[in-house]
């Protein structure tokens, strides 16, 4: 079979699969919508939590920017998951234990404030909308290439997916389809590294792989080849860093503390029967995660080195079918400087340098240029670091199934996580501000309506960010985990280990950080990009990291205001209590 049907074929039958499952499993209450009726097995939770933690961003994204950016990518390994160890060992089990439904539940029941409420779910809905457009944007990516349909229908198309098993079976039906959903990602991710991970060191084993000489007789081990080719060609060393102390610091604590701070990562632990289940179902989640994790950067060292291979001093007329096929949907490109025919590989960007070229905005590739001037650059070849991943099965021309099973794991990858945020922000919509706040009369069906209006509205939002998203998929992502560090973090963390916060200072303090660090992003990737360098940056940190100074800054103004205002009322410190305390946690609080 040609390897166009197989990818219909493979991908026609895991959305098939989910909308089985979302019909087996449609919500037929608001706890079902909102919690999965709060019954789900630590292992399917620990299972469904990966899938819905290890997005388009993990999947897509992060071994293409381990790919190009060698040693400087290890902060998205650290940070991703650090935190969320962090977020396992410090949060989840306690949050259980409160029995609410959402983070705005909490963050409203501990600070005894529906304005606390309000501004919790402001910040959810600025971080969720953030991340799901690096989600809409991976599902576009996937489509414009294995269906061939430009990204702005595969966008489309994605939406109208996640529509019907998120709107119809809510945190029910995303839960049991994210199991399946992490089955294929995972399938899909480890069997193409098998297979390169041979083909390139002679070792299956992509993680022993990566230590491994390769196959070209040379002796060098993988790095070793790597460092070498890459000064050769102009870059720095694969091994060797180029951001600051200080930058990778704050990126890897903003991304780590900001898992600890994502609310649809959180949510799931509200699904588990008790306080126990959570941290069983945290630990499950880990070893599920850490599959990928530790696979990544064999994958992208392997990708560079085959992509090289592949392009670098090769004739255009000549080019492998691969590039044809993903220069046709604008992801890769060649421009040819000296007008020799040869592809030619080098550092800088490949769309500036020549005298005639005047058009930044025109097609295949371009769309990347937002400062064009007259630098000359060697560089002939513009790549999409997020198509590292998917291109990589067919440079290093592995079979046709191989490279379906990659389609559909990058769909199943980007899809688990945009529903799972769609749902924390229908949930946040329809729970805390309708029913919690502003219409506390109204019935479980009609909060349930709501729920799903809701949900539709923010699928239209996501997908319009997804079609015209603000960086690189994992990029997006990083500034989502910032702003997560700088606003919900502080506050749920002092909601449960400090007696002395109150709503003032919560409120104060999440005010704060999101605005601090929605602006300082806003500022260097929207407004003034052409500014967007270290020497501009506050301390030099750059936009990923500076969710560490914003929740610095949400803590001192938290601490601060707590302690010019009134103490909290003695019910709520009795409340701290009892969600501390090592036993007797029960079922989640009916509502």
């Amino acid at each position: 079979m040609e390897t166009q049907n197989l990818i219909y074929l493979f991908v026609g039958l895991s959305f098939t699969l989910y909308i089985g499952i979302a019909i087996w499993s449609r919500a037929s209450s608001t706890k079902d919508f909102y919690v999965a009726g709060g019954g789900v097995n630590p292992v399917v939770n620990g299972m469904a939590t990966a899938a819905d933690w290890m997005s388009a961003a993990s999947f897509i994204s992060m071994a293409g920017i381990i790919a190009f950016s060698g040693y400087d990518g290890s902060v998205y390994l650290m940070g991703w998951t650090g935190g969320y160890v962090m977020l396992a060992l410090l949060l989840a089990p306690y949050l259980r234990k409160f029995g609410q439904f959402t983070v705005p539940d909490f963050i409203g029941t501990r600070y005894y404030s529906k304005a606390a409420r309000v501004v919790a779910v402001i910040c959810l809905i600025f971080i969720s909308f953030t991340y799901i457009a690096g989600q809409m944007r991976g599902v576009g990516i996937v489509f414009s290439r294995f269906l061939d349909v430009p990204i702005t229908m595969g966008v489309i198309i994605g939406m109208a997916i996640v529509f019907f098993y998120a709107v119809l079976g809510g945190m029910k039906g995303i839960t049991y389809t994210q199991v399946a959903q992490y089955c294929v990602l995972i399938f899909a991710y480890m069997v193409p590294a098998f297979f390169i991970s041979f083909l390139v060191t002679g070792n299956p084993i992509p993680q022993l792989g990566l230590g491994s000489t390769v196959n070209d007789g040379s002796g060098m081990y993988v790095l070793q080849k790597l460092d070498l080719v890459l000064q050769d060609m102009g870059f720095g060393a694969y091994t060797d860093g180029s951001k600051s102390m200080i930058d990778v610091f704050c990126i890897t604590a903003a991304l780590m503390i900001g898992t600890a701070g994502l609310p649809h990562v959180i949510v799931r632990f509200f699904t588990v029967p008790k306080a126990s289940d959570a941290r069983k179902s945290a630990g499950w989640a880990l070893v599920f995660i850490a599959l990928l994790y530790t696979t990544a950067p064999a994958v992208g060292a392997f990708a560079r080195i085959n992509f090289i291979e592949t392009i670098d001093q090769t004739e255009y007329a000549n080019a492998p079918a691969w590039f044809k096929n993903w220069e046709s949907n604008d992801l890769i490109a060649f421009y040819d400087k000296n007008d020799d025919g040869v592809m030619q590989l080098s550092s800088g960007d490949a769309f500036l340098g020549k005298p005639n070229y005047t058009d930044a905005t025109g097609t295949a590739g371009q769309r990347m240029v937002t400062n064009p001037s007259n630098v000359d650059s060697a560089n002939e070849v513009y790549v999409d670091r997020d198509i590292m991943v998917l291109a990589n099965p067919e440079i290093a021309n592995l079979p046709g199934w191989v490279i379906a099973l990659v389609a559909a794991g990058g769909l199943a990858a980007a899809l688990s996580t945009a529903a799972g945020l769609l749902l924390v922000i229908s949930s946040s919509i329809s729970h805390d501000l309708l029913k919690s706040t502003f219409r506390p009369q109204i019935t479980e069906k009609g909060e349930l309506l709501a729920a799903r209006i809701a949900a539709t509205a923010a699928i239209v939002v996501a997908g319009f960010l997804g079609i015209y998203p603000p960086g690189w998929v994992a990029q997006v992502v990083a500034f989502a985990f910032g702003l997560a560090a700088a606003s919900l973090f502080p506050a749920i963390f002092m909601g449960i280990f400090s007696k002395s916060m109150n709503k003032e200072g919560a409120i104060a303090g999440m005010v704060t950080g999101l605005v601090f660090t929605f602006s300082y992003i806003a500022y260097f990737k929207l407004l003034a990009p052409d500014a967007n360098v270290a020497a501009n940056w506050l301390f030099g940190i750059s936009p990923e990291g500076i969710g560490v100074i914003g929740m610095i800054i949400n803590f001192a103004i938290a601490i601060a205001v707590s302690k010019m205002t009134d103490s909290p009322p003695v019910e709520v410190r009795r409340l701290i209590d009892s969600i501390r305390v090592p036993r007797g946690a029960g079922d989640a609080a009916a509502h």
